[in-house]
């Protein structure tokens, strides 16, 4: 979809753009595919602030999105194509002939009036489709991929990601990330064929905070304007470094280049190369 820029008519209007969205369907989410979202902000289940600056934002409801895909040869088609305020990819209503009705992922080129299916056996290699990884083309674009079979699509759901399936071999799928990394997923895991739409997302410019309030983040503060009391970087006169060899976080633990990962992690031997490592530049 394309973007639209702003003349810089006020302060607020400078450098800001938006997604214009013709080609969805103007219409109401579907009932049945409605639930209230209740807003936490950032709070636990006792009641303490463990992500911070959260809190407020518009009002949303979130609609349940089939990542299943498991209403297996029934044929369906695309009532609308919609947008969905929790994530930046846009959604599709299918109908099936039975009357069901599921919203999916909607992939780059999915329109209303469209056939999709979801099969286990054999289906057309067709933007929209779902089907096992091992019926599905080397070289194809995929999203929506499952790590486990039949539990649901875990990976690339959100805009303009996708997965190359590169090759099939001893009973799994070798895919590329967009990381760089390839991993091993069993090759009974079902994808949707083709790339999440609304790749333009990314180059979205919020332009005032104003905005960022309406999706619910609020103004974060940094750490090196606070006291020495409230933050690692806090104090000093006038405009100073951090004062350490890093920056850490506001509980004093290393913010940046830390690996959260553990060494023995069971799904260690299905990733054949890691992601590019990001090397700091000597000065």
């Amino acid at each position: 979809m394309p973007i639209k820029v702003y003349k810089p008519t006020t302060p607020a209007r400078r450098k800001t753009s938006v997604l214009l969205r013709d080609g969805l369907t103007k219409k109401r989410p579907e009932k049945s595919l409605v639930v209230k979202k209740i807003k936490k902000s950032g709070r636990n289940n006792t009641g303490r602030i463990t992500v911070r600056h959260q809190g407020g934002g518009a009002r949303q409801y979130i609609r349940i999105v089939d990542f299943k895909r498991d209403k297996f040869d029934i044929a369906s088609r695309v009532e609308s194509v919609e947008y969905d305020p929790n994530r930046n990819a846009n959604i599709a209503l299918l109908v099936y002939i039975d009357g069901a009705r599921r919203y999916i992922i909607a992939p780059e080129g999915l329109k209303a009036g469209d056939k999709v299916i979801s099969s286990l056996k054999k289906a057309p290699i067709k933007i929209g489709n779902c089907l096992p990884l091992k019926k599905i083309p080397t070289g194809t674009q995929v999203h929506n991929v499952e790590l486990n079979p039949l539990k649901g699509g875990q990976l690339a759901r959100s805009a303009g990601n996708y997965l190359i399936l590169s090759s099939l071999a001893n009973g799994f799928a070798q895919l590329k990330m967009p990381s760089g990394e390839i991993r091993l997923v069993p090759e009974d895991c079902l994808a949707t064929v083709g790339i999440p739409s609304n790749s333009e997302h990314r180059n979205i410019r919020i332009g005032k905070a104003g905005r960022k309030r309406h999706m619910g983040i609020k103004p974060t503060v940094r750490g090196k304007a606070m006291n020495p009391v409230d933050h690692p970087h806090g104090g000093g006169e006038g405009s100073n470094p951090i004062g350490m060899k890093q920056p850490k976080t506001f509980k004093g633990k290393k913010a940046y280049g830390i690996k959260t990962r553990k060494n023995k992690k069971f799904s260690n031997r299905l990733i054949i190369q890691r992601r590019p490592s990001k090397t700091r530049r000597k000065v």
